[in-house]
């Protein structure tokens, strides 16, 4: 032993190449549990091909020790070699008092391999064994929350919290903050995440209960949560979205663009932000800072439909409609598409009064906005000046029949039957 401790002392006190010096000797001459208590330390230090030679040496010696084994196949998973590990975990017996840890370790390795059934098959087994192991339920619940399984891991996590608040480095409550947002149970999740904030506070967390906060319309907390987070590091990118969304709901436009217009600082690329930070410019009358945004959010991204449309309807609202048809007809001469687009082409030629060419795009868009009631009565007023009044109150009896209450489409259907 006092060989091993040698060693070890050689390496915390930083002479390491007189350590490895000592090695061969200590391979030579050492008892077993020396070798042992050595391949430990080496295994801990990284020097891997070390610890399974003697791994190696000890297993041939020792075929039933289940603790030898066990510690050969670690070895192996951290060189890689999976299936050597996973031969040795097999031939460990259900009777072993290993057998559980061995589960836990062939569970790791069939999910690195993309067996996740596997895995929760050997991570049954070894509960069936240890009923109520936290470790074991830690596992399970991880194998679950990696996998989507939200709720399943949600009910381990609370059984596990009944006994440990931290497993392997993981804050217990963090983790059932992050599956209730993930579910959408997001005020179930902000108790959690008052608790996490209680042990640490870290970026990663005051964003989670920022955006929990926002998703469950508390937007004054998700405010406080966002700001505090952007005071600890302002280069965190996606609070900016959130943070000025919730700015918006709370009335405060000017404080919400200003946000914004930080947030592109950090990250000018970011196309949902730009989208936004055009709509708030939209709605303060910042006309031309809006169409910057919402044109460079299309440079990014030629296929966004919600900063194609929006950058069309702010067109359209400034009567601008020879460019509202350039722009949407530029879109889809590179391929993209979408039903509104009829209908703002429609309605901007209409406008130009370039009837044919607008009927065309209007009798197109109907096929997808035959139920929407403003469409059809745009539709239906259009087909009255175009004088196809058969048509137009066709269009007023869809209306009537999907809005009963609308007085003015039954009002106007009365008319052109008359």
């Amino acid at each position: 032993m006092k060989r091993v401790e040698e060693i070890v002392q050689l390496v915390e006190s930083g002479e390491v190449e007189k350590a490895l010096a000592l090695i061969p000797k200590v391979k030579a001459e050492a008892s077993d549990d020396e070798k042992y208590m050595l391949a430990e330390q080496l295994f801990s230090w990284g020097v891997l091909d070390e610890a399974r030679a003697m791994m190696e040496e000890l297993a041939l010696r020792y075929p039933d020790e289940g603790e030898v084994r066990l510690f050969l196949a670690e070895i192996y998973t951290e060189l890689d070699e999976e299936e050597k590990a996973l031969e040795i975990l097999a031939d460990i017996n259900e009777d072993d008092p290993l057998f559980p840890r061995a589960c836990l370790l062939a569970a790791d390795l069939y999910q690195m391999q993309g067996l996740e059934e596997v895995s929760e098959q050997k991570l049954q087994k070894a509960l069936e064994r240890l009923p109520d192991e936290p470790l074991l339920e830690f596992a399970l619940a991880e194998l679950y929350f990696s996998t989507g399984q939200y709720q399943k891991s949600i009910d381990l996590y609370q059984k596990v919290l009944e006994q440990e608040t931290s497993i392997a480095g993981t804050f217990i409550p963090e983790r059932l903050a992050e599956s209730f947002s993930l579910l959408g149970e997001f005020e179930q999740a902000l108790p959690y995440y008052e608790q996490t904030l209680q042990e640490k506070i870290d970026s990663h967390t005051l964003f989670g209960y920022g955006f929990t906060a926002f998703q469950a319309e508390y937007y004054q907390t998700a405010i406080e949560k966002l700001t505090e987070l952007k005071e600890l590091d302002r280069d965190y990118a996606p609070l900016y979205l959130y943070l000025a969304k919730a700015q918006e709901h709370e009335g405060q436009l000017a404080k919400s663009y200003e946000t914004a217009k930080e947030g592109l600082l950090v990250d000018e690329w970011n196309k949902e932000l730009l989208l936004f930070a055009g709509k708030i410019a939209i709605k303060l009358g910042k006309a031309e800072e809006a169409e910057a945004h919402l044109r460079k959010a299309v440079e990014i991204d030629p296929g966004y439909i919600e900063a194609l449309l929006a950058l069309a309807s702010m067109l359209m609202h400034d009567e601008r409609y020879e460019a509202a048809i350039d722009f949407i007809e530029q879109a889809l001469q590179q391929g993209e598409y979408d039903p509104q687009f009829e209908w703002v082409l429609a309605r901007a030629k209409h406008k130009l009064e370039m009837y044919s060419d607008a009927l065309n795009h209007y009798q197109e868009a109907y096929t997808f906005f035959k139920n929407d009631v403003e469409f059809l009565e745009e539709y239906g007023y259009f087909l009255i000046e175009d004088g196809d009044r058969e048509r137009a109150k066709a269009m007023f009896q869809q209306i009537v029949r999907l809005d009963p209450a609308h007085t003015e489409a039954a009002q106007m259907l009365l008319e052109l039957e008359e």
